[in-house]
């Protein structure tokens, strides 16, 4: 148990060390909910302890955005507790990174960009067995950072909270976890005030390790 604790430890260590230079204050936010979410699992049986982190391919779709998906991240922790062996509720908080591609083609001209997200998905457990397990649930994201430079000569191009649909599947291999899922932004997230819609898209793939 304690090489596990030690290695898990050392997979959220390395992935927000490598992030800490850029993201100090969100990381320090990151790690207080994630410190959170080790305090309610010791507490209660049944629960388990998640380290994650993997890829997003993601984009936003609306006119002023070159469509195809771009690469980012997503880091974080969650708890899995399943009320029987068929059900469950797995909760989050990961810190979750979307590239977008502008168009200078556009009517209103845009640059590429980056928007870090804290999001907190709620997900159903829907186990088939022991090792493959279906996640599905909402999800909110907190708009943590964006680059203004993104329309010339304007202020935030996007609001500060995005609701989101997550379907996905998980592989639960004894200490290891394998996700993936699809997210679909159902907010306009359009700060501009034009007619256009911004809408999320996601494609998360990563893996976990089970602390406890």
């Amino acid at each position: 148990m304690k090489k596990i604790l030690i290695i898990g430890y050392f997979f959220l260590f390395v992935n927000l060390r490598f992030l800490q230079k850029m993201y100090m204050k969100k990381i320090s936010i990151l790690l207080l909910a994630f410190i959170a979410m080790f305090q309610i699992a010791q507490a209660q049986k049944g629960f388990h302890l998640i380290a994650k982190g993997g890829v997003n391919y993601g984009k936003i779709k609306g006119q002023n955005f070159k469509d195809g998906y771009n690469l980012g991240y997503h880091v974080g922790g969650s708890i899995e507790w399943d009320f029987t062996k068929a059900i469950g509720i797995q909760p989050e908080v990961l810190l979750s990174q979307v590239s977008i591609s502008g168009n200078s083609a556009a009517p209103m001209p845009t640059q590429d960009s980056k928007l870090n997200y804290l999001s907190i998905p709620i997900l159903l457990r829907i186990n088939l067995g022991k090792v493959f397990t279906i996640n599905l649930g909402p999800e909110y994201s907190i708009l943590m950072s964006q680059e203004k430079t993104f329309v010339n000569n304007a202020g935030d191009a996007f609001k500060n909270g995005n609701f989101s649909a997550v379907a996905g599947f998980q592989l639960n291999l004894k200490t290891f976890r394998a996700h993936a899922r699809y997210n679909i932004g159902l907010s306009d997230i359009n700060e501009l005030g034009n007619a256009d819609n911004y809408k999320s898209e996601q494609i998360q793939v990563g893996i976990g390790i089970k602390l406890f």
